[in-house]
């Protein structure tokens, strides 16, 4: 059995097989997600697993560069958006640059088409969504 906190084979899979620049999309549980994008779904029941706990886990093996959110998360939702923002900052402290860029929603959803997947969680806030960019540990 692993070690690190990442238990789900598909998740860790993916974040093993991302290269530089490589996104990823995390999300709530209503974020439409293109046909034509892996689908890992998480979700369990409302809440189940929550956004900021299926964030820390995969930021505890993912190196980043760059985060991607919808500026309404900032306005709507603004405790959640305040925790993944200190979590973010943690992976700053632990070395690195982090570009943290705010795009409209509707642009948002527009991205996540470039990800090379998008993680469902059970989230029900508004706006819970983030798209991370692969860094590299070196």
């Amino acid at each position: 059995m692993k070690k690190t906190a990442l238990l789900n084979a598909e998740l860790s899979y993916l974040i093993a097989s991302l290269g530089h620049f490589d996104e990823i999309t995390i999300c709530d549980a209503g974020l439409p997600i293109a046909h034509d994008t892996q689908r890992i779904d998480l979700a369990l029941t409302h809440g189940v697993p929550a956004f900021i706990d299926t964030v820390r886990v995969i930021l505890s093996e993912m190196q980043i560069t760059g985060v991607l959110l919808a500026r309404e998360f900032k306005q709507v939702s603004p405790d959640l958006h305040r925790a993944l923002i200190e979590l973010v900052e943690q992976e700053k402290l632990a070395g690195g640059e982090i570009d943290l860029t705010y795009i409209s929603h509707e642009d948002f959803k527009k991205r996540t088409h470039n990800s090379i997947a998008v993680v469902r969680t059970g989230e029900c806030t508004a706006y819970a969504n983030v798209i991370f960019q692969s860094g590299v540990v070196f």
